[in-house]
């Protein structure tokens, strides 16, 4: 099978005075589907320095140039390619990520043991038009299987491909099978000698799995979610989640035991949710092993969710988001919240109504994989569309009052911003119309209740 690669990768290894091949997901997402990835890896057996030198000769800018890893990045119209120099690895003890030391390797045959699984370790000979597959990696493409040649030895030497394992199952539906299972759950507390950093962004990119190529499937992020816990990985990135494992919940509900429940629930979120999603009853667990009930664990989720993001090295604005939805999900769950109780609450956390509400669908079809309207989701919806119809405000800049009016009206200083406050909520609430006329009579009988006091 000829692989297509461009013009100027062709004129670069008819230059280059020796063989220069493209490796990993290029040439396994064509074997596989005939996909033509954006990025190209590649490799060959002359050092980084020399490759940059020759690339350059052809026009390609060198975006980057890394002597410990024996890499090179260059870039030319549009092509992004990333070269590293046929090498063998040692690795410190433990599950660091960086090699400690590499030294040169000379032919695929000698640079294939190094990667992660074998289906990324097919190598295409860009001049002389052939497959090279040391690992026996086509096989397994076309099998759908993840394998690590040395498995052992792929796990024990690079902590963040227990990771990567999980990530490639959800992103192209491969299986792995069973030996590399095996020894991924033998060295999962690896994972620990990995920055949380990376961990996290691992996290997310198994997370959307189902985005990353036209291919993935449906339920990539499900998939890799799956793997996570067959190899007990998950347990060392979120020992209170996986706490729930085998903890039966109420059968009238639920179909599922916690963990499952929740993997289950970022089955059904849309991408905007699903790390809220993963953590939605991270509460559960610790209320159950405490009081003996569930009661309040989207409080106890809401803290917990801060903590785990924390040591994630989650950004605050992500943390935050996330954990204001695990806190938030119960809100209303029996539907006993009086109508106003609901408006204020939809008005005063407008930006971040739907995805509560996507997260509410979710929790509700991950109970019995259910995929109707959740009876909640109906009820908020319809009080949304009743609000609009009134012309509630959703904000605060949806008033029709001004601090300009309220300080003709004879208000001042803070008192303007409580009554602009007191106000919203009244309309949103649903307890006075948003029409400018109505909100200033009310504001001016406030003012003489309190003689322009705050309220």
């Amino acid at each position: 099978m000829k692989i297509p690669v461009p013009e100027q990768l062709k004129k670069l290894a008819a230059a280059l005075g020796t063989p220069l091949y493209a490796v990993g997901g290029y040439v396994r997402n064509y074997l596989y589907r005939e996909y033509v990835s954006e990025d190209i890896d590649l490799a060959a057996g002359i050092g980084e320095e020399l490759f940059s030198a020759a690339a350059k000769e052809c026009g390609f800018a060198v975006k980057g140039l890394y002597v410990k890893t024996r890499t090179a990045v260059i870039e030319c119209g549009g092509v992004r390619c990333e070269y590293t120099a046929f090498r063998k690895d040692r690795y410190p003890e433990g599950g660091e990520h960086r090699p400690l030391s590499t030294e040169p390797a000379f032919s695929p045959e000698e640079d294939a043991p190094r990667r992660d699984f074998a289906c990324n370790a097919v190598y295409y000979d860009i001049s002389g038009d052939k497959i090279i597959d040391p690992l026996g990696g086509k096989e397994d493409i076309a099998c759908r299987t993840l394998r690590a040649a040395d498995a052992e030895r792929v796990f024990s030497s690079d902590g963040l491909r227990l990771m990567r394992l999980a990530r490639f199952a959800g992103e192209l539906g491969f299986e792995p099978e069973e030996n590399t299972v095996f020894a991924a759950r033998k060295n999962a507390a690896l994972i620990k000698d990995v920055a949380p950093e990376r961990i996290f962004s691992e996290l997310k990119r198994i997370l959307s799995a189902d985005c990353k190529y036209p291919f993935s499937p449906k339920d990539g992020h499900y998939r890799g979610l799956k793997i996570l816990d067959k190899t007990r990985v998950l347990d060392y990135i979120m020992p209170e989640l996986t706490l729930g494992r085998g903890m039966p919940q109420r059968a009238d509900f639920h179909k599922y035991d916690v963990l499952e429940h929740t993997l289950k629930t970022v089955l059904y979120s849309p991408l905007s949710v699903r790390l809220a999603a993963l953590l939605h009853d991270v509460g559960k667990p610790a209320s159950m092993l405490e009081t003996g009930k569930f009661s309040g664990h989207d409080a106890v989720g809401e803290k917990l969710a801060v903590k785990i993001l924390a040591r994630l090295k989650a950004d605050k604005k992500t943390a935050s988001e996330t954990a204001f939805l695990a806190g938030a999900h119960m809100k209303d769950l029996n539907g006993d919240m009086r109508e106003s109780k609901v408006r204020l609450f939809i008005a005063e956390n407008y930006s971040r109504t739907e995805d509560l509400l996507q997260l509410k669908q979710a929790d509700f079809s991950a109970g019995k994989d259910d995929l109707s309207e959740a009876p909640i989701v109906k009820k908020w919806r319809a009080i949304m569309r009743k609000m609009e119809r009134e012309g509630a405000p959703f904000t605060r800049k949806m008033l029709k009052i001004t601090a300009a009016d309220l300080i003709q009206t004879g208000f001042s200083g803070k008192g303007v911003g409580d009554e602009l406050d007191r106000l919203f909520k009244l309309s949103a609430a649903g307890e006075i119309k948003n029409a400018r006329e109505v909100l200033m009579r009310q504001a001016e009988r406030d003012f003489e209740r309190n003689d322009g006091k705050t309220i």
